[in-house]
């Protein structure tokens, strides 16, 4: 069984459009693949509660824990081990992570970011696509690497900005297509692993 391990920091809507997708069209059977732990970050944010409910692992290494970046990529490396993951997915887990740990997943660590990358690496992309003037804002499915949010692409999906957009309009809108494309994505790349 491929293992797939979810690092989250919130509410865990990516994680739980990821484990109805899993559920709905069967991976475990099909793709020979489960979530099988989420680890969050932050302690009793909504999305561990959610994957508890769907009778998934959960764990929290709290950042706030550790004197360094490099001591807390440990334990949450020890904690993601010790679930032998397949692949790693990033979903709304908001820490930078160190080019060690990224080494230590290479070709298994993937994130979704709510931009149409190489645009608006980084936070705050929909306020900067509504302030720079662009007529689509999108999500991207890439491949992490030590640089962020520089990896090779594996899906994307684009919306309008409509006048007058919000950054929290727009949000709304890209969130939809994002638990539809990572799902999708998390697919395609389980079946070549």
């Amino acid at each position: 069984m491929k293992n797939i391990v979810i690092l989250i920091s919130g509410t865990g809507s990516n994680m739980a459009a990821i484990v109805r997708a899993a559920g709905r069209q069967q991976w475990a059977e099909r793709l020979g693949a489960r979530v099988a732990a989420v680890i969050s970050n932050r302690p009793g944010v909504q999305g561990l509660r959610t994957a508890q409910q769907a009778g998934i692992a959960t764990a929290v290494i709290d950042h706030k824990s550790f004197a360094s970046r490099a001591e807390f990529d440990a334990a949450l490396m020890h904690a993601i081990d010790a679930h032998q993951p397949a692949l790693l997915a990033l979903a709304g887990f908001m820490r930078v992570l160190t080019p060690g740990f990224v080494a230590h997943y290479t070709g298994r660590i993937v994130n979704i970011h709510p931009s149409l990358l190489p645009a608006f690496p980084g936070l705050h992309t929909h306020q900067r696509a509504i302030d720079a003037g662009c007529k689509l804002a999108g999500a991207t499915v890439h491949r992490v690497t030590a640089e962020l949010d520089h990896g090779p692409i594996l899906a994307q999906a684009a919306v309008p900005i409509l006048p007058g957009d919000t950054a929290g309009a727009l949000a709304a809108r890209v969130l939809t297509q994002e638990h539809l494309i990572y799902p999708r994505a998390l697919a395609q790349l389980l079946q070549t692993l």
